[in-house]
């Protein structure tokens, strides 16, 4: 078992979450419960998904909540190309938001290589400690 507030994926996760919620809160009430609704679904399922890959005993468990991340990740990018093609999110902000998700699918990436890959790398490195 991992503590996931050490994991530095984990972090930029929960802070993209945060802005994703900022973000979505002024879409049209009628997307509220629609496209914002599942940008921030999508959103929080990545730092959800690292804490209990954390909570599992086993690095295959971990690893496959990573990929449970990564598929949200992916999901968000095209929530957030759609938000911004239909005119509810500027340019800016979602160059920005998706310029964020590209980097965390990086680290979540690189994470997955160290948790499943032959040499199976300290975690430790992944973290601030």
């Amino acid at each position: 078992m991992r503590d996931f507030n050490d994991l530095v994926v984990w972090k930029r996760s929960h802070k993209l979450t945060l802005g994703l919620y900022d973000a979505t809160s002024s879409f049209p009430k009628s997307e509220m419960f629609g496209l914002g609704g599942q940008i921030r679904r999508a959103g929080s399922s990545i730092p959800t998904n690292l804490a209990e890959g954390c909570g599992r005993w086993g690095d295959g468990d971990m690893g496959r909540f990573l990929q449970i991340a990564m598929g949200s990740a992916s999901e968000l990018d095209y929530l957030l190309l759609l938000a911004k093609d239909l005119g509810y999110m500027q340019t800016g902000v979602h160059a920005r938001l998706a310029g964020e998700v590209s980097e965390i699918r990086r680290m979540l990436t690189a994470f997955y290589k160290r948790v499943r890959g032959p040499e199976k790398r300290s975690v430790a490195r992944l973290t601030n400690g």
